[in-house]
């Protein structure tokens, strides 16, 4: 069994151009993988979503959908790109953390419907009570439940895996997201992001190198 670590914010395009091959990482019996929430767009990472910034967004996602195929509807540029949305990850990831202490196996259902609401749907996922209702409309009433109350154990539990994804960041001097670690133990070490817009192949030998070797 290979630990992996999965960095992200869930406002990074990037990270959810990664979205499919999340998947393969989560459906492979012999990984045990692990969502780091890092903040990098919460709190002072947040920002207004003014009128220059909204175009480099939208320039970049367009990059992510020509490289992944996914997605980014209008209905996403004219909801969220424009009008009065900030860019706050802040609630999302409050989001994710209630999932995490509820059904922590849903995590990355969750993840990924947060990611589809915005970049597909084009809901405002700044907004708390937004993305609660992406959470009630996947059956995660219990997290939605936690998350509408956003009491102080929810709020320290996000700050605690925020500090921790911060160290691994500043551990192996990894500078944005998505990013990965693998290993397991005292023994990590960090894999190439761009493994994760390549073949699934070359994901899995860049995590266990010689797996394919091995025919497993």
């Amino acid at each position: 069994m290979v630990e992996v670590r999965y960095l992200f914010d869930p406002l990074c395009g990037w990270c959810y151009g990664a979205a499919p091959m999340l998947d393969r990482l989560r459906a492979d019996p012999g990984i045990d993988l692990t969502l780091m929430p890092t903040g990098l767009f919460a709190g002072d990472g947040a920002r207004a979503m003014d009128p220059g910034f909204a175009a480099y967004a939208w320039a970049n996602d367009q990059r992510i959908a020509a490289l992944t195929g996914l997605p980014f509807t209008e209905a996403y540029r004219a909801r969220v790109l424009t009008g009065a949305a900030r860019f706050d990850s802040g609630p999302s990831t409050l989001a994710l953390t209630a999932v995490r202490l509820t059904e922590p196996r849903r995590e990355i259902d969750a993840l990924k419907a947060i990611q589809r609401a915005r970049y597909v749907d084009g809901v405002d996922t700044s907004v708390i009570e937004a993305v609660g209702a992406v959470l009630v409309a996947e059956g995660l009433r219990e997290a939605a439940a936690l998350l509408a109350g956003q009491d102080a154990a929810l709020a320290e539990a996000c700050r605690a895996r925020i500090a921790a994804a911060a160290v691994e960041m500043q551990r192996f001097w990894l500078r944005g997201v998505p990013a990965l670690l693998a290993g397991g133990g005292q023994t990590w070490r960090p894999i190439r992001s761009d493994a994760l817009f390549g073949t699934p192949a070359n994901l899995f030998e860049a995590i266990e190198p010689g797996r394919a070797r091995r025919g497993v």
